[in-house]
């Protein structure tokens, strides 16, 4: 067993204790009467519909926080909550580079019985060439409030996690440094073009983020501290000749190979929107500073990330839209930008890059990398099925719709330069379905000069 496979299990096991922790020094809440048992599917009409309920009156931001109805709250272990606050996903897998493979992926979005308030999600995958991965990922919700007619109200913005994580990722890609490095290399001019190498990663993070002063204010403040360990090594799928990332980068691989980071993480912003994970409306603007010292030669790095964003609900193009919903339909148009400066002697794995399925989704993962980056995106979305889809009961799927979309950045040396180098593009369209407004699961179709990617995950890009 490698250092890293030995780290990965500590860190595991590490994160764990971090959680465990976090639960032991919490204050105790107020005492709170007992909830209401209700039958299931309470609160939820036949053809999905969840009207919405009255907000008690000394509840601040009412309209920030998320109702939670008795049917979305089922009693029980993990197997009678199945497909409902629990699941378990198989899947089988197979890579032209990587071979075929299979995982397990295990959620529960009542971890302990808490009424929702602790959610832990935990998975493993490997495949025939040793790509593997595994971890978990836990979450606390701070504030929530019973209803006396049954379900629960919560505050989405203030919570503690942790997680921690193992990867031994064989395929990726890494292009050089800059606005113009290519696929193709160019030996007359020193352009070794496209390699690929191994990257085997262990990572810790502890972490929180609270509004202040009341719940669902706008201003949020968030803290993290984080363990990042890489280990590089040549890749599948090159050419027998470039296989070895040493041959064509001799001295950005050489940089990288050991380099280790503990990070402390903080950030602010103001925000307006009504929902963190899939806003109707509202804006926000935000800063994130991250120090880090490398463990091999006790160097000082930081990184900071500006955003903002920005949507507006537009009339149903396919509905008409039900205000007494707790969740209506409700199509919008988005607009985000995003700019990360990098400070220190970072390795290249931890400069600021773009591409993959949150920032240019039609170039690869870290197809463009530099100490300076910038990122735009427009986005429309419409939802199609208002009522989505009542599969084998109780699961149903609440919502489908489909996306449009528009991206551009770049990077460069630093934020003067980026006024100056070459800007990428890259276009496409998403289908959209959505369990519940907080979980929406995407697959993505995105078209640039490097071809047409299409990747899926959960949550938006944004």
């Amino acid at each position: 067993m490698s250092r890293f496979a030995t780290a990965g299990l500590a860190a595991a096991l590490a994160g764990l204790a971090l959680a465990a922790r976090a639960l032991a020094v919490e204050p105790p809440a107020p005492a709170e009467p007992a909830p209401r048992r209700h039958e299931r599917g309470s609160g939820i009409e036949d053809d999905g519909r969840i009207p919405r309920p009255q907000r008690p009156a000394d509840l601040p931001n009412p309209d920030r926080w998320r109702y939670l109805p008795e049917g979305r709250i089922p009693a029980g272990n993990f197997f009678e909550r199945f497909l409902v606050t629990s699941v378990a996903a198989p899947a089988v897998f197979k890579s032209s580079d990587a071979g075929w493979g299979g995982g397990l992926g295990i959620g529960d979005l009542d971890f302990r019985g808490q009424r929702r308030r602790e959610n832990l999600a935990v998975y493993g995958t490997y495949s025939e060439e040793k790509q593997q991965s595994y971890g978990f990922a836990w979450r606390r919700w701070l504030h929530q409030r019973e209803l006396p007619e049954g379900g629960v109200l919560q505050e989405e913005r203030s919570f503690v996690q942790a997680s921690a994580s193992y990867s031994r990722t064989r395929t990726r890609r890494f292009f050089g440094i800059g606005p113009r490095s290519r696929k193709d290399a160019d030996p007359a001019n020193g352009v070794p073009g496209e390699t690929r190498f191994t990257d085997e990663n262990v990572s810790v993070e502890l972490g929180s983020e609270v509004a202040w002063p009341d719940p669902g204010d706008p201003l949020v403040l968030s803290g993290r501290l984080a363990l990042d360990l890489h280990e590089l090594s040549g890749g599948l799928g090159s050419d027998p000749d470039t296989k070895d990332p040493m041959l064509g980068y001799p001295q950005l691989f050489g940089e990288a190979e050991h380099q280790d980071v503990v990070w402390a993480r903080s950030g602010l912003r103001y925000d307006t929107r009504d929902s963190q994970r899939n806003p109707y409306g509202g804006f926000h603007v935000g800063a994130r500073a991250e120090g880090g010292v490398l463990l091999h030669g006790s160097e000082l790095v930081g990184r900071l990330t500006l955003d903002a964003s920005w949507v507006v609900p537009l009339p149903g193009l396919l509905h008409t839209g039900d205000p007494d919903e707790e969740n209506p339909s409700t199509d919008t148009f988005f607009l985000g930008w995003r700019t990360t400066l990098a400070s220190g002697d970072l390795p290249f794995t931890l400069l600021p890059d773009l591409g993959g399925p949150d920032s240019l989704r039609g170039f690869v993962t870290g197809r463009f990398r530099d100490d300076a980056s910038w990122f735009g995106r427009a986005e429309y979305r419409v939802w199609v099925l208002e009522r989505g889809l009542g599969l084998k009961p109780p699961f149903r799927i609440e919502r489908i719709g489909v996306a449009g979309f528009y991206e551009l950045g770049s990077v460069g040396s630093s934020g003067i330069d980026l006024f100056e180098s070459r800007v990428q593009h890259s276009y496409g369209a998403s289908l959209i379905a959505s369990i519940e407004r907080a979980f929406p699961f995407r697959a993505d179709l995105a078209f640039s000069k490097d071809g047409m990617r299409l990747t899926a995950g959960l949550g938006l890009s944004f």
